[in-house]
C-alpha cells in the first residue's frame, strides 16, 4: 500500500469509502446497516444508507456475530472466492479456443462440482459455461472473417468440431451466415427506416430476425451512410412502413410514455460485452451506476475500462440504456450519440420516473440474444 493510499483505519475514512463505493476497500472492512440488518462491502452498489445507521467491522465473521446477514448484492462473505473461481474457470475456457471442456471437465479443472460450478458461473457471469464457450467462438469466428480467412479455415481456427457443427450455430452467434458476415452482409436484406425526434434524427434497422441498429444523429444521409458501411455488401432498404412500430415505441419513449421497450434484437458481440449490455438493460429506468458498478456486476471488478469500451460500442441505443452509466461522483461521462442527447434521456427519465409505463416489461434478456 503506498503513502498516499488510506488505510480506512478510522471511521471517517471508511465512511467516505462506503460514500464514493471505493472497491479498493472491499476486503479490508465491512459495513452494516442497522435498520436492515445486513452487512456489505464498501463498494456494494445498493442504496446509500444514513451515517447514524452504519456499524463497521473489520472482518466478515465479526458482522455476522454481531447478528448481521450477508447482503444478497454484493456478497460480502463469499464473493472474492467464488470470483476466483469463475475467473479459473473463464481462464480453462480461454486456454485453447479449439478445445471444448465438457461442465464435467471444467467443474475438475476448478476443484468444484458441476452443479455448483454451473449456478455460481451463471449467477458471476450472466451467462452458462457452455453459452460463453459459444460466444467465445463465435467472437473468434467473426475476427477470422474480418480478416479474410475463409470460411474453412475460420471454422477450425473458432473451433468447431465440424464445418456443418459451425453453419448450425453460426445464425445465433453472428446475427448471419458467416459468409455474408464475411462478405458485410452480401445476400442478407436489412431493412431501415428515419424519423425525426426531440433529440435529432434517429435510424432503426433490423434484418429478419429483429433489431441491429438503432443511432442518433443531426442528419439522416450521415446515419444511412454509417450504415451501409457496417453492411455494404447488403441489400438495404428504406422501409418505414415495416419499421412503424419499432418508431413509435422510441417516440413514446422520448415523450416519457413508455419505459421498457419490446423490440426482437439481433446482435453479435463477445461474451464480455454481452455481460455487460445486460447488466445495462437491468438498470432500473430513472436511475443511474458508475461504469465500476457494472465492472462489479458482471463480476470483473477492474474492468472498468472494457465496460466503458462495451457502452461506447453499443449498437442500439435506447434498447441498450448506456446512457444511464455515469462516473463514479455522478459526472456525465461520454456517449456514443453524444453528452447533450444523454443529459436530454437522463432528465426525461428523471421526470417520469414512477408513471406508468404503456407497455409490459422487457422479455428478451441479452442471453438469448447472439
Amino acid at each position: 500500500m503506498n503513502a498516499t493510499q488510506p488505510t480506512w483505519s478510522t471511521d471517517a475514512e471508511r465512511w467516505t469509502a462506503l460514500t464514493e463505493r471505493d472497491a479498493q476497500a472491499d476486503g479490508v472492512f465491512f459495513y452494516a446497516v442497522r435498520t436492515t440488518g445486513v452487512f456489505c462491502r464498501p463498494s456494494c452498489a445498493s442504496r446509500p444508507p444514513r451515517r447514524e445507521n452504519v456499524e463497521f467491522f473489520v472482518t466478515a465473521d465479526e458482522a455476522r456475530a454481531a447478528g448481521y446477514r450477508d447482503c444478497k448484492r454484493c456478497q460480502p462473505g463469499g464473493l472474492p472466492r467464488e470470483l476466483d473461481i469463475v475467473n479459473r474457470a473463464c481462464a480453462a475456457l480461454d486456454a485453447d479456443p479449439q478445445q471444448r471442456l465438457t461442465l464435467a471437465q471444467l467443474s475438475e479443472a476448478v476443484h468444484v462440482s458441476p452443479f455448483h460450478l454451473q449456478r455460481l458461473f451463471k449467477r458471476v457471469t450472466g451467462v452458462s459455461p457452455r453459452e460463453y464457450q459459444a460466444a467465445q467462438r463465435g467472437a473468434a469466428l467473426r475476427d477470422a472473417l474480418q480478416r479474410g480467412t475463409d470460411v474453412t479455415r475460420a471454422t477450425v481456427d473458432a473451433g468447431f468440431s465440424s464445418p456443418s457443427r459451425m453453419y448450425d450455430n453460426a445464425p445465433a452467434e453472428l446475427g448471419m451466415k458467416p459468409s455474408a458476415y464475411r462478405r458485410k452482409g452480401e445476400g442478407l436484406t436489412v431493412r431501415y427506416a428515419s424519423a425525426s425526434t426531440s433529440l435529432g434524427f434517429v435510424l432503426i434497422a433490423a434484418t429478419d430476425k429483429g433489431i441491429c441498429k438503432i443511432a442518433f444523429g443531426d442528419e439522416v444521409a450521415g446515419l444511412v451512410d454509417d450504415l451501409r458501411g457496417e453492411f455494404a455488401n447488403a441489400e438495404l432498404i428504406d422501409d418505414p412502413l415495416e419499421l412503424a412500430p419499432f418508431v413509435r415505441q422510441i417516440d413514446a419513449y422520448l415523450h416519457g410514455t413508455r419505459q421498457h421497450f419490446d423490440l426482437p434484437l439481433d446482435i453479435a458481440a463477445t461474451a464480455f460485452k454481452l455481460r455487460v449490455w445486460d447488466a445495462l438493460r437491468r438498470i432500473p429506468y430513472g436511475e443511474t451506476r458508475s461504469y465500476s458498478d457494472i465492472a462489479e456486476t458482471v463480476g470483473s471488478p477492474r474492468a472498468v475500462r472494457a465496460v466503458a469500451s462495451a457502452c461506447a460500442t453499443n449498437p442500439l441505443a435506447l434498447a441498450i440504456p448506456c446512457h444511464r452509466v455515469v462516473q463514479k461522483g455522478g459526472a456525465l461521462a461520454g456517449y456514443r450519440w453524444g453528452l447533450p442527447r444523454k443529459a436530454a434521456l437522463l432528465d426525461t427519465e428523471a421526470r417520469h420516473t414512477g408513471a406508468a409505463a404503456t407497455a409490459p416489461a422487457e422479455t428478451n434478456d441479452l442471453d438469448h440474444v447472439a
